[in-house]
């Protein structure tokens, strides 16, 4: 015997089939064969999954519970009580004598998993900044040292963690930031965190509860700190550079009491602030009672001298000081620290506990190890060597397909700017005329204000250049097609 599906018009659909002409029983079947155990379950998630899919539609009768449980080789009342089941949760309807219908309240199809992360649009060659080159990650260090914490982490470790961080981590961070970096490095100010931006959003959110509502940021600076302080109910104030850095004046005409800064590589111009506007910068901060957010975009990486410290070790109570490893490893990773002032530190530690209990910790615990074990000092080293081939290989590129070019900023980090002479222009004829050619760049003006310069560099075009995650190869063809493009 087979059992009929009544279709949402009243009639009888194929006997045995749903509207798609698949037998009913087919859609149960594996759910039948499953475990005696689990098999009351599987046969409730095989029809619920069916009715959630279409396959089972509104308004179609069931089969009786006598005919489905004959059909699947299974009791009459597993399959009762998977219909009640059903029925209770609104995927099913039923009523006295009149047997049993699929309901009208399910309108979800099969659900997909879209991937929403950033992608490169497919452009033959790709100057965007930002990205590092995600094949240097040093998988065979990373999953020994993954290998060595899973054997001797204790038990008690992988519970709820200090919401600062794990104490071996904020020693072996605390260590390797005060060398590297130069910062007053206290492990018992320093918060574990995911990358630079929960960093930033704990700051706004911390400094909102203070009363403080708004905020100064480098114009022209990175675009996610907007949306990072408007989210805590913080306004920004766009500020300008010059030559040595944030300008003051308009810094201390703001009315702010807290700016973020990218002091050591400024982000996008390439500039380190000078030794003068440093400490201007930390007169001001401390004139106001005030707050220096300190971003340390890719500070480690200086191509033609050592890097220049950082400025949170010249006054650590008016200085923020936040970094990742997601230009030395990889963003995915979600991975940073955030140093704070002892005034800040409660209400930081606070709001990180409130926001997520703390950041993983088998993930802490590797980073220490890979720390502790010297392997993070020789990945700066390789990621060091590549990206200054790269830049270098950039510069002579330009130099050869647009005679007359400069680049400017340091020889540092992870991008560069060049500033074409003026036949090249105008600007917005030439970006339309390189994305044509399929070549991905962003100009200086789409990162703000553009600081500084004369008439004639104001007719330039002037490119925001990311070139850590391209090969020297493709660097030099990229830089060929643009040419070829204009």
């Amino acid at each position: 015997m087979t059992s009929a599906l009544i279709g949402p018009d009243g009639r009888p659909s194929p006997v045995g089939r749903t509207v798609d002409g698949t037998a009913a029983w087919e859609l149960l079947l594996p759910a039948a064969s499953a475990p005696a155990r689990a098999r009351g379950r599987a046969l409730q998630a095989a029809l619920r999954d069916a009715v959630r899919s279409g396959r089972l539609t509104p308004g179609t009768r069931l089969p009786s519970s006598r005919d489905l449980g004959a059909d699947l080789g299974v009791s009459r009342g597993l399959v009762t009580e998977a219909y009640e089941q059903l029925t209770a949760e609104g995927y099913l309807r039923s009523g006295r004598g009149a047997g049993t219908w699929v309901g009208d309240a399910v309108r979800a199809a099969r659900p997909r998993a879209r991937d929403l992360a950033p992608r490169s649009p497919g452009d033959r060659a790709d100057f965007v900044p930002g990205t590092p080159d995600l094949s240097l990650f040093p998988r065979s260090a990373w999953a020994a040292a993954q290998r060595g914490v899973l054997t001797e982490l204790p038990h008690e470790s992988l519970g709820y963690p200090d919401p600062r961080g794990l104490p071996r981590l904020r020693t072996a961070l605390a260590e390797l930031l005060a060398r590297r970096r130069g910062v007053v490095a206290d492990p018992e100010r320093i918060v574990v965190v995911s990358g630079v931006a929960q960093a930033t959003a704990l700051i706004a959110d911390v400094l909102h509860a203070r009363g403080m509502r708004t905020a100064g940021v480098e114009d022209p600076g990175s675009p996610q700190h907007d949306a990072l302080y408007a989210a805590a109910g913080v306004a920004t104030v766009p500020l300008p550079l010059d030559d040595e850095g944030l300008a003051v004046g308009p810094l201390r005409a703001s009315g702010v009491r807290a700016v973020v800064t990218t002091p050591a590589h400024q982000f996008p111009t390439g500039i380190a602030y000078s030794a003068r506007r440093r400490a201007e910068l930390l007169d001001w901060a401390r004139s106001v009672d005030g707050l220096v957010l300190e971003d340390d975009y890719d500070g480690d990486f200086r191509y033609d001298r050592a890097p220049v410290g950082a400025l949170q070790g010249l006054d650590p109570e008016r200085v923020a000081y936040t970094g990742s490893v997601s230009k030395s490893l990889a963003p995915g990773l979600r991975l940073g620290w955030l140093l704070v002032p002892e005034w800040l530190a409660d209400d930081i530690v606070q709001r990180k506990r409130t926001t997520d209990l703390g950041h993983p910790a088998l993930d802490q615990a590797l980073f220490a190890r890979f720390v502790e074990r010297g392997d993070y000092d020789r990945q700066l080293r390789v990621c060091q060597r590549a990206y200054r081939e790269r830049r270098d290989a950039l510069v002579t590129a330009l130099a050869e397909h647009f005679p007359g070019s400069r680049v400017s900023g340091i020889a540092a980090g992870l991008h560069a700017i060049a500033a074409l002479p003026e036949r090249y222009g105008p600007e917005e004829r030439f970006l339309a005329r390189v994305s044509e050619a399929g070549v991905a760049v962003r100009s200086l003006a789409e990162y703000g204000h553009e600081a500084g310069g004369d008439d004639v560099a104001g007719k330039e075009v002037r490119l925001v250049l990311g070139y850590a995650h391209l090969s020297p190869g493709r660097i030099r063809a990229g830089v060929e097609m643009m040419a070829r493009a204009v």
